[in-house]
């Protein structure tokens, strides 16, 4: 009883929470509940009435009053249906809409260790497929359920009032179905809980290995890709068949109960007739009343199977919604502004537990210069510049921009301080000017053309059919690899950063598309603080100073020019060994 009530009062909160803005629309439905239930309580008494006047030879016109009354609530009652249908969709869209933005938003204020840990797929079903479980809950659920135990409680009622006897055996099988259902719900919410994660673990391997399709296509992966699948799948309906399965249990509780009450109340009814208790316009009233009970049981029944699911995707919704970032908001300590000094001080970082990515790093960089970031893979590039924007906090040490500890600073206002531009391109499918502005239409025409001709695609632009409003398909559908990365410089453009930041932007272009990048980079990088991830070093032609890193250590750190003309450094060997491959 007491998990029923906690349960309850979950329900209670998410319903209030998001039907709120819908007041007056749920009222709406009440409303209509009350004419419904009425209609429906009323149209037997009034057939029933009309069987017993003609039974006793009233007049024609009595007769053709009542008959025209029971048409018109059976008109009447359809008509509500019909509007009722209307509205609880609208309410249950409107809601279900609301709880995926908030559920979206929160996702995106998580960490990337939270994202690392669960694959887009998994993540999508979440947002979408376990809200979708819910529009029902939203939009019905609590009406629904109101309305038929309220209609349930009316006809038992007057069935009291017809013959206590009826009325007294039939409630007594609406209370067994009832329980019964209730029980069964309990047993079926966690089955309906490892079917939405089995889900959504599909989902997840689905959204994985179609985003590298290439890779399994070309290393011949495809055997295992689909052996996989069938292995999901078939764990997804071992736990289906089961969930489902007390499903069933419910509609055949309830078929059969209702199959005995029924018997019970023509049986009943029939010795009353023949007894002349009753007569056959009662014996009508109770056998349509007897039917009414089960209608509204039987839609109970459908709310609670349907509440089974719902129960399961709530669970794993709040289960997402309490899980807290660990990483907390700066207290709001203001940027400087102009170019940003950027600053690691003794700086330690670790993904997994006594296995550091960063080890104790201390380096310095004045606002306006650059600084080009070399070392071998694994040696922690990447994991440096992500503290910047605080994707990821030291775990000792501190990072500072502009002398103020980034962690002193919210992360909005951090991050519209940075650009970022790196390997992986990202171009949603829309038009140029909304990947480049990334859907604010406040961003005026003229710095959109003045971004694309810094990076030297004014041509370009003007050579397409539609201009700024031409779109871009799927994979960058005819755009270049390196068009497609310098659209992503002149997207940051726009954004007018202090800092930029370059991890490996060139480092899959051949030789002539990285010369085109590189003009881009150029011009991004004009005016402004810069990090520089480099895999080749020609990209470090336009740095002041250079870091070498080796094992999440500073091995090396200084002024490109010094440390090219010392024969000893190593960037100097590293030069000269890049020379001698490119002779060889």
């Amino acid at each position: 009883m007491l998990s029923h009530f906690r349960t309850i009062r979950r329900y209670w909160r998410l319903l209030a929470h998001y039907l709120r803005p819908h007041r007056s629309r749920v009222l709406f439905l009440a409303s209509i509940l009350v004419l419904t239930i009425a209609a429906q309580i009323v149209t037997p008494l009034v057939a029933g009435r009309f069987i017993d006047r003609a039974i006793e030879g009233a007049a024609m016109r009595e007769l053709a009053w009542l008959a025209t009354l029971t048409i018109l609530l059976a008109l009447l009652t359809q008509g509500v249906a019909i509007a009722e249908t209307w509205v609880a969709e609208f309410v249950g869209w409107e809601a279900t809409n609301t709880l995926r933005t908030d559920l979206a938003a929160h996702l995106l204020k998580l960490d990337a260790s939270f994202h690392n840990a669960h694959t887009q797929g998994e993540l999508i079903e979440r947002v979408d497929g376990d809200v979708a479980n819910l529009a029902r809950f939203f939009s019905r659920f609590a009406i629904s359920l109101l309305g038929n135990i309220v209609l349930i409680a009316g006809v038992l009622v007057l069935l009291v009032v017809v013959d206590w006897r009826i009325g007294l055996g039939l409630s007594a099988f609406v209370a067994v179905a009832l329980i019964a259902m209730l029980r069964i719900r309990r047993q079926a919410t966690p089955l309906w809980t490892r079917e939405r994660q089995a889900s959504a673990d599909f989902y997840g391997f689905l959204g994985e290995y179609l985003g590298g399709l290439e890779d399994v296509r070309s290393n011949r992966a495809k055997g295992f890709v689909l052996r996989r699948c069938a292995e999901l799948m078939r764990a997804w309906l071992a736990v289906s068949i089961r969930a489902q399965m007390w499903g069933y249990g419910l509609v055949a509780t309830s078929q059969g109960l209702f199959g005995v009450g029924i018997a019970f109340a023509l049986a009943m009814s029939a010795v009353l007739y023949r007894d002349n208790t009753l007569t056959l316009g009662t014996v009508y009233l109770v056998f349509r009343y007897t039917q009414m009970l089960r209608q509204p049981t039987e839609q109970i029944r459908n709310e609670v199977q349907d509440l089974q699911q719902a129960d399961a995707s709530l669970m794993r919704i709040e289960e997402l919604l309490a899980t807290e970032p660990v990483m907390q908001e700066g207290r709001g300590v203001s940027l400087p502004t102009g170019p940003l000094p950027v600053e690691f001080e003794h700086v330690t970082f670790a993904y997994d537990a006594g296995q550091p990515v960063l080890q104790d790093v201390t380096v310095s960089l004045a606002p306006g210069r650059v600084l080009g970031v070399i070392g071998r893979t694994g040696s922690g590039k990447t994991t440096l510049t992500r503290l910047l924007p605080r994707f990821l906090d030291p775990d000792s040490g501190v990072v500072r921009l502009g002398g103020i500890d980034v962690r002193d600073v919210q992360f909005d206002a951090v991050r519209s301080r940075i650009g970022m531009v790196t390997q992986d391109v990202h171009l949603f499918q829309a038009s140029l000017r909304d990947n480049l502005t990334l859907f604010d239409d406040s961003v005026p025409e003229s710095a959109i053309r003045r971004a694309i001709d810094s990076v030297g695609l004014a041509a370009w632009l003007e050579s397409l059919p539609k201009g700024l409003d031409t779109m871009l398909g799927g994979a960058h559908a005819g755009i270049s690899a390196g068009q497609a990365q310098v659209l992503t410089c002149a997207r940051v453009l726009l954004r007018n950063p202090d800092l930029v930041i370059l991890d490996e932007a060139s480092s899959r272009l051949d030789p002539a598309t990285e010369r085109l990048v590189h003009r881009a980079l150029g011009s991004l990088l004009e005016g402004r603080t810069g990090l520089v991830v480099a895999h080749r070093l020609e990209t470090l032609a336009f740095v002041d100073d250079v870091l070498v890193l080796e094992n999440g250590r500073v091995q090396e750190y200084g002024s490109r020019e010094v440390l090219e003309a010392n024969p000893d450094s190593r960037y100097s060997t590293l030069l000269r060994l890049t020379e001698l491959e490119v002779l060889a």
